[in-house]
């Protein structure tokens, strides 16, 4: 009850929560109501965000990689398609769940690995990480990618439900076999052993209460679930008014999303940590792909909603450039300033065009 009573988010979380189901309507009567309960909801939920990330951290504190960057890009993904079936339902727009998985990744892979890496190669130069993660999870986003969001371009419109529900069953495959092979087969390509890391017989955690994070973590995903639901209506007044492109939505759900991940990415580059870093940008694109893609079909289906997942040549251009250059950068183990300087362009260029 002491470590509850410290739980200073979740009483606010739900306070705002109360507030806001209350006089949801008052607020969206006029604009200056629609921007206010935007921000106020955005800022409590990245507030929400913050403790996500502290108890994901506390369980990989407890349980190690690649446990621990799992268990935290689950919570993202989970969060992502609750907001992107929301808003789904709420604006019937059949590109939303295609632009917010493209976002998503351009946000982890060029957004967040590009400023990890900046921030931890101008503290510590290079930054060591083991090489077979990138490229397993290089290999399989390259496979993914292809599948779900450039095929759909060549395939007959009369064969496009069938091979949506196909896709529904290969990344589901996917995923669990990647899985078994994360966790089991060959978790060590996704751990790095540096010289002051001790070993796994020696660091105990059991000082760590794993069922009081995960509940902790489950409540607060849910809380943010909920005030999504009432911040997709915010939005989406809020672009049509100020005559903002919508694809700027599906920006909003990708960085809701990903806060978690953005706030232990960075903690972890500040502490010479690159292997969580790229466990996390890399599985967290990963993961959009495998898990949002399979959940959106199945949504749009249900609900009668018509569902595009092909990228438009503009996504393709830079999607394409950016794993090129993931390539070229993540096959010799370590990250440097240079590294994260081209990502974090490539990212100042997708915020860019958004507007053209």
């Amino acid at each position: 009850m002491k470590a509850l009573s410290k739980e200073y988010a979740l009483f606010i979380s739900l306070i705002t929560l109360g507030i806001f189901y209350k006089f949801e309507h008052d607020f969206a009567a006029t604009n200056m109501g629609n921007i206010a309960g935007f921000l106020i909801l955005f800022a409590v939920i990245v507030y929400a965000s913050l403790a996500v990330a502290h108890h994901a951290e506390m369980l990989a504190e407890k349980f190690g990689e690649p446990y621990g960057t799992l268990i935290l890009t689950m919570s993202a993904v989970t969060v992502e398609v609750m907001i992107i079936a929301i808003m789904m339902l709420h604006s019937e727009n059949p590109v939303l769940a295609r632009d917010t998985i493209y976002s998503a990744i351009m946000l982890d892979i060029n957004g967040l690995l590009g400023v990890a890496a900046i921030i931890g190669g101008l503290k510590f130069g290079e930054q060591p990480y083991n090489v077979d993660s990138s490229n397993s999870y290089m290999s399989m986003l390259l496979v993914a990618i292809g599948l779900a969001m450039v095929l759909p371009h060549l395939i007959d419109p009369s064969h496009h439900t069938a091979y949506m529900w196909f896709i529904v069953v290969v990344f589901i495959f996917l995923y669990i076999v990647f899985t078994k092979v994360q966790l089991k087969n060959h978790k060590y390509f996704f751990e790095y052993k540096g010289e002051e890391e001790c070993e796994v017989t020696t660091c105990e955690h059991t000082h760590i209460n794993g069922l009081y994070h995960t509940a902790l973590l489950a409540i607060y995903i849910l809380l943010i679930g909920f005030m999504s639901e009432i911040l997709a209506v915010f939005m989406e007044h809020n672009l049509e008014h100020l005559g903002l492109p919508l694809a700027l939505g599906a920006v909003g759900v990708a960085l809701i999303s990903a806060s978690p991940e953005l706030i232990v990415a960075f903690r972890a580059a500040l502490k010479n940590n690159m292997q969580t870093v790229i466990n996390i940008a890399l599985g967290a694109s990963l993961a959009t792909i495998l898990l949002t893609v399979p959940s959106v079909i199945i949504i749009s289906s249900l609900a009668g909603l018509e569902l595009n997942l092909a990228l438009t040549p503009m996504q393709s251009a830079l999607l394409a450039l950016t794993l090129l250059v993931s390539i070229v950068n993540f096959n010799d183990g370590e990250t440097n300033v240079l590294e994260g300087f081209l990502h974090f362009i490539l990212f100042i260029v997708f915020s860019f065009v958004l507007f053209i």
